[in-house]
């Protein structure tokens, strides 16, 4: 790596690159609704996720990241079918990391203002047209995406994630 690349992207939130990829994958799944992601396409979206933050750039993560908010608004304004908690999961990592982006140097937090607030748009639709079930509702996992159930992270009872940096 050269000393000249900015890598203080990387050093953001540890969730997009834990959370991501499942809730990804459910969202790019072929069949809807099905009762798990399946394992290929999860690690698929696994490997694409750690290439970017191995290999990639800034630009190429925030890339990826306007994708992902394609697909979460997509499935929230009912133009695209897909799993409603994957997209609200997705959708709240997303918007969390952009909204930290205004505590790093560089044009990040300026050039992802229209999806902030598309994903604040659509994080709400999603949040009040996803019902909670038994074990979600008390910190389970979404059994379409084995991922966090949407309310299990903590600061979920005022309606916001709490998110924790790296060390």
């Amino acid at each position: 790596m050269s000393g000249r690349r900015s890598l203080v992207w990387l050093g953001l939130t540890p969730e997009p690159e834990r959370e991501l990829p499942r809730s990804v994958a459910a969202l790019r799944a072929p069949r809807r609704g099905t009762a798990a992601v399946p394992p290929e396409l999860a690690d698929a979206e696994h490997r694409r996720v750690q290439r970017l933050i191995l290999r990639g750039t800034r630009r190429g993560w925030l890339r990826y990241l306007a994708e992902v908010t394609h697909l979460v608004t997509a499935v929230a304004d009912g133009s695209r079918p897909g799993d409603r908690r994957a997209a609200l999961l997705a959708g709240e990592v997303v918007l969390d990391h952009h909204r930290m982006l205004i505590g790093l140097p560089g044009p990040g937090y300026d050039s992802t203002a229209a999806d902030r607030n598309a994903l604040e748009e659509a994080v709400r639709a999603l949040r009040s047209s996803t019902p909670a079930s038994g074990a979600n509702a008390s910190g389970g996992t979404d059994s379409g995406t084995g991922a966090p159930a949407p309310g299990a992270h903590a600061g979920a009872e005022n309606g916001h994630r709490t998110v924790k940096g790296r060390a």
